[in-house]
């Protein structure tokens, strides 16, 4: 049985190839661009990109299970075309936990990954959501060579390791457990917390900048997100954003720990 893992070069699409092929499975991973020898030798890498979704139509041949991330709102009817004419026989879609927060009603990052679930759910797939809220990996974006810079500072919630949310994925690929529920770490840390166990590990000080909102504004303008996470900080900082169990229940283990994840990631970081 193959796995076709779409977006194998991502931190999340890649722990789903490496942790597919720990169970022996047989994992077609597909990217924008192929690079030469990034993968292991046993996976087969192929060409596909969701902005295309014709391109994954021989992607998908002979594939009866499927992990891919959200395609863009404007993607999904054609990627769900392609999908149901291929036919597997499950299809795992990482989505957000933003969904299933009350509090982020009308943000428009959930709202946004709430259109595609609503797409996927009613499509003729075996589609089942993986929903993490806080991705650790968000924070590889601060460069620890300057202060870094943040908006409501004391803000806390509970990023999850991308090894667990992949975990998840596989679970959810392989078993027929359900996997519901908004997924993260088990331990609630401000990002004051977080850049203090990341100058930990790194053995060397690291300074917090923090930013009002209008400076936020200013200095990520570019970024058509940027109402959205701020929206997002203003729950956070109120006790908005959950620590939740859901992790150790599908895989009978705790989540990993923020400290683990960024050793993990030590040479990550600048």
């Amino acid at each position: 049985m193959t796995t076709l893992v779409i977006g194998a070069r991502g931190n999340v699409g890649r722990a789903v190839v490496e942790q597919l092929l720990a169970l022996s499975e047989d994992v077609r991973a597909s990217v924008r661009r192929i690079r030469g020898n990034e993968f292991p030798a046993q996976v087969e890498v192929v060409r596909a990109d969701l902005s295309e979704p014709d391109s994954l139509s021989a992607a998908l041949r002979g594939v009866q299970r499927v992990f891919l991330y959200a395609p863009e709102p404007n993607q999904v009817a054609g990627v769900i075309r392609v999908l149901e004419k291929a036919d597997p026989e499950r299809v795992v879609q990482l989505s957000s936990g933003s969904v299933l927060l009350e509090s982020a009603a009308g943000n428009s990052i959930a709202e946004e990954h709430r259109a595609v679930e609503d797409a996927f759910a009613a499509a003729s797939l075996p589609w089942a959501p993986i929903r993490p809220l806080v991705l650790a990996t968000n924070d590889l974006h601060w460069d620890t060579r300057h202060p870094i810079r943040l908006v409501r500072p004391q803000a806390r919630t509970a990023p999850i390791h991308e090894h667990d949310i992949a975990a998840v994925a596989v679970t959810a690929l392989t078993t027929t457990k359900a996997t519901d529920g908004i997924l993260t770490g088990n331990e609630l840390l401000s990002q004051e917390e977080r850049v203090a166990i990341i100058a930990d590990v790194l053995g060397r000080p690291l300074q917090v900048e923090e930013l009002t909102e209008g400076d936020a504004r200013k200095a990520f303008q570019h970024s058509s997100q940027i109402e959205a996470i701020l929206d997002f900080l203003r729950t956070a900082a109120d006790g908005g954003s959950p620590a939740t169990g859901v992790v150790e229940e599908v895989l009978g283990r705790k989540p990993l720990s923020y400290r683990q994840w960024v050793e993990d990631h030590r040479n990550d970081f600048a």
